[in-house]
């Protein structure tokens, strides 16, 4: 059963080669890139990859489906820069799909890291992703962050965890907080919700209870509430980024 790995890349060239090393077992390896400033599309057309370059950016659900558009294989795996396939995962993973019947997608336990440490608790593990379906019968939805596999076949789930080396440092962590709050607000634009900084206060709140006392963040240590913080700091962000959007609308409009 052929097996086509997919990546969405940007400015990704200290991980790029190491995340496609892991994927040297798939049958091909696609890339689509969002213009990347450094040499990541480079790195990865050496490495052998199919690098396809998309210079706009409509979102990671459209541009996962951009790159889902390119894989040939009976079987899709999809992974981010930033992780990697275990040889006991890869042999889990050829395994089932060696299956003449069976579910047409698997989800993986994900095991992350923050500022240097594998977080066992805080809702970050097991964290289940599904990232492994048979192609033509899953895709991406359409969400401008955050994006989920769509399938309506069966769902399994594999035992061996995939790794995810998701924040090196804080300074990781202040830029994916500053990114994904500013997508999260564009995403409540589109659904066409709205907010209030008292909202932001409240639901940043929540977001640090959930994580350090509902999900056990505590066990983690010192970096478990670093992390339950920052959870906090990226909700208050979004929903006060929305209200600021607002209150600019009427600003102008009053103006």
């Amino acid at each position: 059963m052929q097996l086509s790995a997919i990546i969405i890349t940007r400015n990704e060239q200290s991980q790029i080669l190491d995340c496609l090393a892991a994927l040297d077992f798939a049958d091909e390896v696609i890339v689509v890139d969002n213009a990347s400033a450094d040499n990541t599309a480079e790195l990865a057309r050496q490495w052998g990859a199919k690098v396809h370059v998309a210079p706009d950016w409509p979102g990671f659900g459209p541009q996962k489906n951009r790159v889902l558009a390119l894989a040939t294989g009976d079987w899709v795996l999809s992974v981010d820069a930033d992780e990697r396939i275990s040889p006991a995962l890869r042999a889990e993973i050829l395994h089932v799909i060696a299956r003449p019947v069976g579910p047409v997608a698997y989800r993986f336990p994900r095991l992350s890291s923050y500022c240097g440490q594998f977080m066992r608790h805080s809702g970050w593990y097991p964290d289940r992703v599904l990232r492994l379906f048979r192609r033509g019968q899953a895709k991406f939805s359409e969400d401008l962050v955050h994006e989920r596999v769509l399938t309506q076949g069966q769902v399994a789930d594999l035992s061996e965890p995939l790794v995810h080396l998701s924040f090196p440092d804080f300074e990781s962590v202040l830029d994916k907080v500053n990114r994904y709050s500013t997508a999260g607000s564009q995403a409540m634009v589109t659904k066409g919700k709205n907010a209030s900084l008292t909202a932001a206060v409240g639901h940043g709140l929540w977001a640090f209870f959930r994580t350090y006392v509902l999900r056990r963040g505590f066990l983690d240590g010192q970096l478990g509430l670093a992390l339950a913080i920052s959870n906090a700091e990226g909700t208050y962000y979004r929903y006060a980024k929305r209200w600021l959007h607002e209150r600019c609308k009427a600003d102008q409009h009053n103006g």
